[in-house]
């Protein structure tokens, strides 16, 4: 099984934009109707089949294609990988490689595969898919968050193939990030190898795409696919890894997943047993203990720990947006003023956003990188206070003018203004951005707050660039390089101003060099200094302005069995052993 990607511990990953469920506040009487199906309590346990619960649509299936973490969290468990990452110990283990080699002087790595794996469709799984896979994440026409990932010192790893079930992987330099680097899903060439050739691989396997034709070799088979209702599956019966027994894995017999955009409703559907895992919210940590401690409800309520991710607000910075027929738009010159930021930054009320958007289950986002990565985490950074006083007074001496009430106008005497958005339907990040766009209205900045549709607002961020400032979350990653495609100047996810040929900035150039540093340095004691330093540019030159992190908790029905999660593995996708994951014996 994969995780959503809020972070693929259990299918390591690359980076990508996460979403988290939402709501609309609504009549609980009204969700609670319109949810009620007739099954009984059950119903689950007597199928073996776990129910659970997305916050909105995938925008692909092609797994080499997933910037979102939804479409990861509904494609990961049609596909394996090479290695996995224990979600307890943070460190890899085999996956369809049984075992590996790394030569003494760390330039190859030499994969031996199972021998026992077969795609859905029958044929055998070999080293020409893992070939094949390698291929397509290098192809410049094919967009993907991988390619940074699998990119040392400008170079792509190399690959052959002695024999059918034999991978010899060269590296251009030693590659410390390797084993966590390799967690990419292996797509079966003999299906879509033509289809790559002929150019049309970007355009393959989309939502439209009958879930037969999704040949995977992972834990289970789509069977349904309903947009913006529900997504089903069931037990690959020929699936490569068995139990202590030699007894058949998953021991689930399949899965049902319902899009549920309104986590209001996905709360009543955990309360009246419709679904059997959940993620709580600050506000439903409380009522669910409640109602564990009475009685009412027979499940498990556990604190997993701090966010591993990032939320943070970032202003766009792309020429590419701005500049048009020769005429630069004035916000580029705002949005690159690190005086402007650093106001900025000084206007985030992350105490208010604690006590009022989270209930207190949070804490102030210094870093990047979560404290729960112990080893890369920076814990030097000194937060921006948020200080109104201290911001106007920055604006003021940068030219930024209070020219009557409730206006500002920059040294040229544009009046200072600019769009707000975030994914909608969400209420933490509805909350933050009511915070944050009545806190710069009252330095005289007006504000545009439009949430957006998933889809939409990530669209604006990779495709069109047509946003001005956008409250948005990454998922986290044990390895930092696993981050490139958000850290380096020409990765996909750099948000801020992605894509870009040469490095825009001296500090970008910077972090493009530390992070080939910090790949490069084998010794496990001296790689923090390179991420720390990363992280410290970052926070100076605020190409995004960190906010705060959530507590986790994770809720289960008791009748589930061997349900572990943890926080770098919060789903039953990405727990600990999730194929042994099975509901009680009546």
């Amino acid at each position: 099984m994969a995780t959503p990607f809020q972070i693929q511990a259990e299918r390591p990953r690359h980076r990508i934009l996460s979403i988290v469920t939402c709501a609309i506040a609504l009549s609980s009487l009204a969700i609670f109707a319109g949810c009620r199906v007739s099954r009984s309590g059950s119903d689950h346990e007597k199928s073996q089949i776990l129910y659970q619960a997305v916050g909105g649509d995938p925008r692909t299936f092609n797994p080499i294609l997933v910037t979102d973490g939804t479409s990861g969290a509904l494609t990961g468990d049609l596909f394996e990988s090479l290695l996995r990452v224990n979600p307890l110990t943070t460190l890899p283990e085999p996956g369809l490689a049984e075992k590996w080699d790394i030569a003494p002087d760390y330039k190859s790595i030499t994969f031996h595969l199972r021998h026992d794996v077969k795609w859905f469709d029958g044929q055998p799984f070999t080293a020409h898919d893992v070939l094949f896979t390698f291929d397509v994440i290098y192809d410049p026409k094919v967009a993907n968050s991988l390619r940074p990932i699998l990119t040392i010192d400008h170079k792509r790893i190399t690959a052959e193939a002695p024999d059918d079930y034999t991978v010899v992987m060269h590296l251009p330099k030693p590659f410390a990030p390797l084993l966590y680097s390799l967690g990419v899903q292996v797509i079966p060439a003999h299906i879509l190898e033509p289809v790559w050739k002929a150019g049309n691989f970007n355009h393959t396997w989309g939502i439209d795409t009958p879930p037969a034709q999704l040949i995977g070799d992972g834990a289970y088979k789509m069977t349904h696919y309903a947009q913006s209702q529900v997504v089903n599956y069931e037990r690959n019966e020929n699936y490569w890894m068995k139990d202590e027994h030699g007894g058949q894995l998953p021991r689930l017999h399949g899965e049902n997943v319902t899009i549920v955009q309104d986590q209001n409703a996905e709360y009543l559907r955990y309360l009246s047993g419709q679904i059997d895992v959940y993620n709580p919210r600050p506000e439903e940590v409380f009522p669910l203990e409640k109602k564990r401690d009475n009685k009412e409800l027979d499940i498990s309520v556990k604190k997993i720990g701090i966010d591993t991710g990032s939320l943070f607000f970032s202003f766009n910075r792309n020429p590419r947006h701005f500049v048009k027929d020769g005429v630069t738009n004035p916000k580029l010159a705002w949005f690159t003023d690190l005086k402007f930021l650093q106001a900025m930054a000084h206007m985030i009320d992350k105490k208010s956003i604690i006590d009022l958007v989270y209930h207190g289950l949070a804490e102030p986002a210094v870093a990047d990188i979560s404290p729960e990565d112990k080893i890369f985490a920076n814990p030097n950074l000194k937060d921006y206070d948020y200080d109104p006083k201290l911001a106007a007074d920055m604006l003021e001496s940068a030219g930024y003018h209070l020219v009557k009430p409730g206006v500002r106008t920059d040294p040229k005497g544009n009046r200072l203004e600019f769009d707000l958005a975030t994914n909608s339907g969400n209420p933490e990040r509805n909350q933050m951005c009511t915070i944050f766009k009545q806190d710069i209205e009252s330095l005289g900045i007006k504000v545009n707050y439009r949430p957006l549709e998933f889809t939409t607002l990530i669209d604006k961020l990779d495709s069109s660039f047509d946003w001005d400032c956008v409250l948005m979350g990454f998922g986290g990653v044990i390895e930092p390089n696993d981050g490139a495609n958000f850290y380096r100047s020409s990765g996909n996810l750099h948000i801020w101003n992605p894509n870009q040929p040469t490095p825009a900035t001296p500090w970008e150039a910077e972090i493009d060099t530390l992070l080939d540093q910090g790949a490069s340095e084998m010794d496990i004691t001296k790689r923090p200094q390179y991420y720390w330093r990363i992280q410290q540019i970052l926070h100076d030159q605020l190409p995004i302005l960190e906010t705060v992190r959530q507590q986790r908790y994770a809720s289960w029905k008791n009748s589930l069995l061997n349900y572990q999660p943890t926080v770098w593995g919060p789903t039953p996708a990405s727990s600990y052993k999730p194929e042994w994951i099975e509901f009680k014996a009546d």
